[in-house]
C-alpha cells in the first residue's frame, strides 16, 4: 500500500468581472510511486523519440512536485505527439494530469501529475530556457531508453 499524505495545501486566486476569486485546494501526493511514475513518462516518451530524457528529483529543492521530467522533441508535431502518449501511457495506468499547458502552440507542453510534472520541449525552446541550469542543485538522472 503507498503511504498517501496531503504535502500542501495550495491557494490559488483569479479574477472574474474585477473581483478575485479565492480557491484552496488540498494537494494529495504519493510520494512512494512519484518515482516510478517519472520512469514511465521516461520510457512512454522514448518509445515516442523524445530525445535528452532527463529526471530532475526536486524533492527538497520545491514543494511544488517530486520529480520533472524533461524531453526534447524535433518539432512541434514530436512535441504534441509525445505528450499525447504520456496522456495515453499514464491514463491506462489510472493515473491523470491535475492540469495540462501548451497544447494549443505546443512548442512547450506543461503536463503536472502532482507529484511528476512534465517539460516537453521543442528542443530549441529547451536550450533557451535550460530548466537544467535553473534546477542545477537538483540531482539527476538520464534516461537511456537502451537500458
Amino acid at each position: 500500500m503507498f503511504a498517501r499524505h496531503a504535502e500542501q495545501v495550495c491557494t490559488a486566486y483569479s479574477e472574474s468581472n474585477g473581483l478575485f476569486i479565492q480557491n484552496t485546494f488540498l494537494v494529495i501526493r504519493d510520494n512512494n510511486n512519484a518515482h516510478e511514475t517519472a520512469l514511465l513518462v521516461a520510457e512512454v516518451a522514448a518509445e515516442k523519440k523524445g530525445r535528452n530524457i532527463v529526471l530532475l528529483d526536486m524533492r527538497g529543492l520545491t514543494m511544488v512536485c517530486d520529480w520533472f521530467v524533461l524531453v526534447s522533441a524535433g518539432s512541434t508535431r514530436m512535441v504534441k505527439a509525445i505528450s499525447r502518449a504520456i496522456d495515453k501511457g499514464l491514463s491506462a495506468k489510472k493515473i491523470s494530469p491535475l492540469n495540462v499547458q501548451g497544447r494549443q502552440n505546443p512548442h512547450w507542453v506543461l503536463m503536472d501529475y502532482g507529484n511528476v510534472v512534465v517539460h516537453i520541449f521543442y528542443s530549441r525552446i529547451r536550450d533557451f530556457y535550460e530548466l537544467e541550469q535553473l534546477w542545477s542543485d537538483a540531482p539527476r538522472e538520464h534516461f537511456n531508453s537502451d537500458g
